[in-house]
């Protein structure tokens, strides 16, 4: 069995870096997690998930969790909820290789020993276009989530972390997908994460 690695995900809204990042798992074989973060945090906290489902049938407010996804509360509870997930997050990378998409995972996980900090990003109008052809977001809403989205990404990380999300000193590579697309961007980082870590072909941790 090969050592144990560490992924984060970071990305941009509109960069396609949730499925990216569930493509690499699969050419990896290792597990993933990114939503389970989000309700066992609601489950351990005694939060409602019943409601955390019923408002995530809404399309209108799916895409506002993802750019809201640890609530808009007081900001004690807000602390309360980040110091949670990040114990969750680290409870996630004990039982092995896995990646972690989003939620200052790069910044929670820094000083872990094997772990690749990665960045997704796009330009705008190609962030647009995801959001319209593959996300379904109504066009003349899309320009609107998409500034709404940043504006809580970069206010939470900055919060947390220090340092805004796509700040190349909180990464180890940061690429751009709309250069080769999902599955060609997660080819790509599939190749550049077993170069790193010394994987041969199917290896799994």
């Amino acid at each position: 069995m090969s050592k144990k690695y560490i992924i984060t995900l970071s990305r941009e809204f509109g960069s396609l870096g949730r499925p990216i990042a569930r493509k690499l798992s699969e050419f990896l074989g290792i597990d993933y997690y990114d939503r389970e973060i989000v309700e066992k945090t609601a489950e351990n906290l005694g939060l409602p998930l019943e409601v955390i489902k019923n408002t995530e049938e809404k399309v209108q407010s799916r895409f506002f969790a993802m750019g809201f996804p640890l609530g808009t509360g007081a900001t004690d509870q807000q602390d309360q909820i980040f110091s949670e997930q990040a114990r969750i997050i680290r409870d996630m990378t004990d039982k092995g290789s896995c990646i972690i998409v989003g939620r200052c995972s790069d910044y929670i996980l820094c000083n872990e020993k094997n772990c690749y900090r990665i960045y997704v990003y796009s330009p705008l109008e190609d962030r647009y276009r995801n959001c319209v052809d593959y996300l379904h977001i109504d066009p003349n809403e899309a320009r609107k989530m998409i500034a709404k989205v940043d504006k809580a990404r970069k206010a939470y990380h900055l919060h947390y972390a220090g340092y805004l999300p796509g700040d190349e000193a909180g990464h180890d590579l940061m690429i751009n997908s709309s250069v080769m697309g999902v599955d060609g961007t997660a080819r790509c980082l599939e190749k550049v994460i077993r170069v790193r870590f010394g994987l041969e072909d199917g290896t799994r941790s």
